[in-house]
């Protein structure tokens, strides 16, 4: 089994309870997450030899954050303490046809200080056959942005595969010279499988989407649009063999359409619309399409429409979770599956 290293911030997760407002409750309920730290424990609980790479805080918050990542099995041996403390953002559930609401707090947190040098790259890679990241650690800072190419550039060149998330937030894009297009652009070019939603294409590549707002369980996808689609991605990033499209419609806050298209070495693949009508906490869909893939992409190599079928059905159940984390095995998976 190859080792898979993730590396990105942990957050602290606060939110009020319920469909309460920020501000209208005192009581909130914390969590850990983030994008990288959810893909590394959906992969784990799946069965793989997973390591976690990042810059914590030295204090009890800190270890209680390892403590957990290593209650699923993760590796956090190359995890670096320092830097002044966790960063945080603020959750508020949607309800109703009201949309939830994001708030970051990560400026001057332990990873927003990280920078190139701090972890030994060469090292981790030399037991390491997958590394995964995201267009979000390079929203953070500059320095982290720094680090996360320092990273890319030394797996490319020691033969890893690599996966991509762009993982666009736009609140997020805010220090000097910070350019969301350019930099996720670069990143995707080190990628040997890349995901995103349709805005998040757009963002990094300047590509118009294909509006698919009104997206239900029985729409006919149009395949001529999405060919020329993929055309002008592989265009772009000629080194990369698989790409995925996730497809969301948003009806209301418990009623979602969920799918993907996966582009993998010039054939597109499809899978069914899934309708989802009682959705408990949407956070993390998005990682547990890229974890799922991995995995299935490791476990079915060259069954691309097993693995596109295996993680759209991972992030249809994800909305049935509690939290960012994905807590499914691959036996629900598979009894779920079209």
């Amino acid at each position: 089994m190859e080792k898979i290293v993730t590396f990105g911030e942990v957050l602290q997760r606060w939110s009020p309870p319920g469909a309460w407002r920020i501000g209208q409750q005192d009581m909130w309920e914390g969590q850990f997450g983030g994008s990288e730290a959810n893909v590394a424990v959906a992969l784990s609980l799946l069965g793989n030899d997973v390591e976690y790479v990042s810059r914590i805080p030295q204090n009890v918050v800190g270890d209680a954050c390892l403590r957990k990542l290593k209650y699923y099995g993760i590796d956090v041996s190359d995890v670096v303490r320092g830097g002044g403390r966790l960063g945080t953002y603020y959750f508020e559930k949607a309800a109703d046809l009201r949309r939830s609401l994001v708030v970051y707090d990560r400026e001057g947190s332990s990873f927003w200080s990280t920078t190139p040098g701090m972890f030994p790259w060469a090292e981790i890679f030399g037991r390491t056959g997958v590394f995964h990241c995201s267009g979000i650690t390079c929203a953070v800072s500059q320095s982290a942005a720094d680090a996360t190419f320092e990273a890319v550039r030394t797996a490319r060149d020691m033969g890893l595969r690599v996966t991509c998330d762009i993982y666009y937030r736009r609140f997020l894009w805010k220090y000097p010279g910070a350019d969301a297009h350019k930099t996720l652009n670069a990143l995707m070019q080190y990628s040997d499988y890349i995901f995103g939603d349709q805005d998040e294409w757009e963002v990094a590549t300047g590509v118009p989407k294909i509006p698919e707002d009104k997206m239900m369980s029985d729409t006919v996808l149009d395949m001529e649009a999405y060919g020329r689609y993929f055309d002008e991605m592989h265009r772009q990033f000629p080194n990369c063999g698989e790409m995925m499209l996730g497809l969301r419609n948003q009806l209301t806050t418990n009623h979602h359409t969920l799918s993907a298209l996966l582009w993998y070495k010039g054939t597109i693949y499809r899978t069914v619309i899934f309708d989802i009508t009682d959705i408990v906490d949407s956070v993390g869909v998005g990682d547990a399409f890229v974890s799922a893939y991995i995995h299935a992409s490791g476990k079915w190599p060259g069954n691309p429409q097993r693995c596109l079928d295996f993680s759209v059905t991972a992030a249809m159940l994800k909305n049935s979770i509690v939290g960012d984390f994905n807590l499914v095995t691959e036996e629900e998976i598979i009894a779920q599956m079209p």
